[in-house]
Order: C-alpha cells, then sequence, then structure tokens
C-alpha cells in the first residue's frame, strides 16, 4: 500500500517549485501532483515490506528445506560401505 503522508509531501514538495505568478494555482497544482504520483505508483505494483518479508522467511524455509532433502538424496545415492569380511 501507498504511504499517503510521504505522497503529501513529496506533491507539497512539488507545488513549492511553482514559479511565483502561479501561487493562486498552488493548491490545484498539489492535488494534481498527488493524484499523478499516486496513479502512477499505483500502475508499478509494488508489494508492503510486510509482504516482502513474508515472502523473505518463506524462501528461506524452502531453500532450508531444499538443502536437507539434497543432503538426504546424497546419502541415500552414497555406495554402501563394503560389508567385513
Amino acid at each position: 500500500m501507498i504511504e499517503f503522508r510521504a505522497l503529501d509531501d513529496l506533491a507539497a514538495r512539488l507545488s513549492a517549485l511553482v514559479p511565483p505568478g502561479l501561487e493562486g494555482a498552488r493548491e490545484d497544482l498539489t492535488q494534481t501532483f498527488r493524484a499523478t504520483l499516486q496513479s502512477a505508483l499505483g500502475r508499478l505494483n509494488l508489494c508492503t515490506r510486510e509482504e516482502f518479508d513474508v515472502q523473505r522467511l518463506v524462501l528461506l524455509r524452502t531453500r532450508e528445506r531444499l538443502e536437507a532433502l539434497e543432503r538426504e538424496v546424497a546419502a541415500l545415492a552414497a555406495p554402501a560401505a563394503p560389508p567385513d569380511a
């Protein structure tokens, strides 16, 4: 989800760059900047930090399980020790 406080801050910073002759339109420009930024960021298909962390943990557990299975397969594929004669 998009953090709207940061988006509002960025829109306000952009509107602060408006030349002095257009100060009357500053509020409209702030709203336009905000809407444009929100639309552009919405199309990026971003995930939240929490979603990222959950997927990272799932990947870590999957990797650990894969390594354990690889060790099991290697142990099963190893030739049996020759019987003592």
